[in-house]
């Protein structure tokens, strides 16, 4: 019998609460259930008014993945949807996860959450500006956190306050709270960045993607600043071996981290993590810590 949920007086269909998704560690559909209605709060906060694309993974991060943009088959007419522009679809939807009913029917689902860096209503204008630290083997998080803290300090000289989460997978992310910016104008701010911490560190960081020239240097990937990207959501799961999650971390453990086992934080240890530090992306939700680009 599938069981359905009462959430905040909206009926959920709840399916294979069983079935094991990460195989390493036995983690089940059920704990991924739970996991998101333990950070509910602020996961609901960061993803608050944006579009929400989803990696879907249902077989587990070994079975097939889909990334979807457009609301899901039998998504309930409840679920909040905001269109977006696209330019092979003028006319298209996207889901917002607005409260916890929306937030569980998608965790049903098993996801990730991808945002754009612009919230519902102003597509193309930024309140976020976004740098995806991507280590190339042998490097680790361990050279992503050497050029997190010298992108840190750059981009402080420029009045910007950056904040530091674990990508989930193998790197870092750099969020930094922007006043309202036209995407392209962030995407040309966020380039030239890469390519200057390139110019100050080049036996560390590379600014382009090419896989040649990658291996034991960190990617700063400035990509994900165009309208049409998005990026993994704070406290999102991740569809990796293990329960992996994209979880804020400060900056004296971005400067502690010695080994990549030092930054890497599963389902388990987010709730801990909160009662401890409380939400360390919480600045991003200040409008007053807005920063203006140079």
């Amino acid at each position: 019998m599938t069981p359905i949920t009462l959430v905040e007086g909206r009926r959920i269909t709840l399916s294979n609460l069983d079935k094991v998704i990460y195989p390493e560690t036995g983690f089940t559909k059920g704990e991924v259930l739970h996991y998101y209605a333990t950070v509910a709060a602020p996961f609901l906060a960061h993803v608050h008014n944006r579009p929400v694309s989803f990696l879907r993974y249902p077989d587990g991060p070994d079975g097939q993945l889909f990334f979807t943009k457009n609301p899901p088959p039998g998504t309930p007419d409840w679920v909040r949807t905001t269109p977006v522009p696209r330019s092979d679809e003028p006319s298209a939807e996207q889901v917002v996860v607005a409260d916890m009913p929306s937030l569980m029917w998608a965790a049903n689902l098993v996801v990730e959450f991808h945002t754009p860096q612009w919230p519902a209503g102003s597509p193309a204008v930024a309140d976020r500006l976004i740098l995806d630290l991507d280590p190339g083997p042998p490097a680790s998080v361990v050279e992503c956190c050497a050029a997190a803290l010298w992108l840190r300090d750059r981009l402080a000289a420029d009045g910007l306050r950056a904040y530091a989460k674990t990508s989930g997978s193998k790197g870092l992310h750099l969020s930094i709270p922007l006043e309202p910016t036209p995407s392209a104008q962030v995407s040309a701010y966020a380039k030239a960045l890469a390519q200057e911490a390139e110019g100050a560190l080049p036996a560390l960081i590379v600014h382009r993607m090419a896989k040649a020239l990658r291996p034991g240097k960190v990617f700063v990937d400035h990509s994900q600043n165009a309208a049409a990207k998005t990026t993994a959501a704070p406290y999102t799961l991740r569809a990796r071996m293990l329960p992996t999650v994209s979880a804020p971390v400060s900056w004296e453990e971005v400067r502690a981290c010695r080994t990549p086992d030092d930054l890497l934080f599963l389902a388990d240890d987010i709730g801990p993590r909160l009662a401890r530090d409380g939400d360390l992306f919480a600045p991003l939700l200040d409008p007053d810590l807005a920063g203006r680009l140079p």
